[in-house]
């Protein structure tokens, strides 16, 4: 089915025809028709399906209808987001699918200057994209009117809630028009989300992109088993001056951790950019722009990147500290294997991160094979595949245990197997 099948703004279509769009992936394809129609969605969706525009594109067939008269300060779309890089993406990408609509847009998100906040919410304004933190602060100063808004979206509510922005979200809600149209999408439905969408949402569709918890399955998933953060270290190191490496997230537990890593990276001839919570929101967009622009090849980031970077041409994600929760695992590794590629998710597991490895097996139903570099053998490693997984392992994760990869300058050929193909990635709209 084409895009042209959907009763899509000639503008919009011509849009996506100039991205070079022409098929929707399964969650639009199921998503846009009844968001279309006026009806409140509720949507789940792994990250990399493509729900950005399934809840964008009708949204913004909405506005390239007709234009209306509006006060400033009033947006007529509001998106919440619960960090500052997917709210920036998703502008970006409405941006990017209105190119022909002449829209207002714009972003409320912590750790901007507020001047130019002020300056886009003295104008009428078409979409606004928003953490809640930095909206509800805007709301209270009077500064933002939200009872004309005629669609609220929720994009990745779980973890709004995980980050504690449930009553935010609510007073939000109840701000907007009564007679809005409400899309929410989120990576799981569980108790809370279910009773969440009971409270906001009017006879909603339900729409699904996977109805498991299992990672994307174009992902293939390996461990190595590490001694301790100095093996850690060399292993990171063997991979950064890896020929079979593009472009890599490399994961760690700490703000600190991070810095102190893309320093050693970038003293050993790498082009690295860290990505943190203590970075300005300028600073974080301009390094998520060099990432982009290839300017540089390794990011060194925290779990505030683990939702929001939407870089097509990741091909390794490398979880240098494993996280604390098995969903921020999920949408870690989904940084790579965007739209239809294929990437590789590569996790350092020392003794102490043990249990954190069976609660990751046991969410994902993925029993993660243990690789070992030759020449960085660990000393004592930990017994393969610990924790129920809930399934055997996956036809993905290619190799049996205790697979070995060469190091630099001893290239064979389970090393060149190792890595695996890489592919371009697809058109698929996300």
């Amino acid at each position: 089915m084409p895009f042209t099948d959907f009763a899509l703004h000639p503008l919009l279509l011509k849009a996506l025809e100039a991205d070079g769009y022409t098929e929707p992936t399964p969650i639009q394809a199921a998503a846009i028709p009844p968001a279309l129609a006026g009806r409140d969605l509720l949507g789940t969706a792994q990250t990399g399906t493509g729900k950005t525009a399934a809840f964008l594109l009708p949204t913004l067939n909405r506005l390239a209808e007709g234009k209306q008269p509006r006060p400033a300060g009033a947006p007529r779309i509001l998106v919440l987001a619960p960090t500052r890089e997917l709210a920036h993406q998703v502008l970006l990408a409405a941006r990017k699918y209105g190119q022909f609509l002449q829209l207002t847009t714009g972003e409320l998100v912590g750790g901007m200057p507020y001047r130019e906040q002020l300056r886009m919410l003295s104008r009428p304004v078409d979409l606004v994209v928003a953490t809640p933190g930095r909206l509800q602060d805007h709301m209270q100063r009077g500064r933002l009117h939200l009872a004309g808004v005629e669609v609220l979206i929720l994009d990745e509510a779980d973890r709004m809630l995980d980050m504690g922005f449930l009553e935010a979200v609510e007073s939000i809600a109840a701000a907007c028009g009564k007679d809005r149209q409400t899309l929410l999408f989120s990576a799981t439905l569980d108790r809370r989300m279910a009773k969440l969408a009971e409270r906001l949402l009017s006879n909603p569709v339900r729409v699904a992109a996977a109805e498991t918890a299992e990672a994307a399955p174009r992902i293939e998933q390996r461990l190595c088993h590490a001694d301790d953060l100095a093996h850690k270290r060399r292993l990171l190191h063997h991979f950064a001056q890896s020929p079979d490496v593009g472009k890599a997230v490399v994961f760690t537990a700490t703000k600190r951790g991070a810095d102190t890593l893309a320093r050693e990276l970038t003293a050993a001839g790498h082009s690295v950019g860290a990505l943190h919570g203590d970075m300005t929101q300028d600073n974080r967009n301009r390094t998520l722009d060099q990432l982009r622009r290839s300017q540089i090849r390794l990011l060194v980031a925290t779990d505030v990147a683990a939702r929001g970077i939407d870089v097509r041409d990741i091909t390794h994600v490398i979880n240098f500290d494993l996280p604390r929760g098995p969903e921020d695992y999920v949408h870690r590794i989904g940084r790579t294997g965007r739209a239809g590629a294929e990437g590789i998710a590569i996790s350092f597991v020392a003794h102490g991160e043990r249990d954190l490895l069976a609660r990751i097996q046991h969410f994902t139903k993925v029993a993660i094979t243990a690789h070992q570099v030759v020449g960085l053998e660990p000393r004592r490693p930990i017994a393969a595949n610990p924790g129920r997984t809930g399934a055997p392992p996956s036809g993905k994760n290619r190799g049996g245990a205790g697979k070995s990869w060469a190091r630099p300058g001893r290239r064979t050929t389970s090393q060149q197997q190792g890595h695996g193909p890489r592919k371009q990635a697809s058109a698929a709209s996300r």
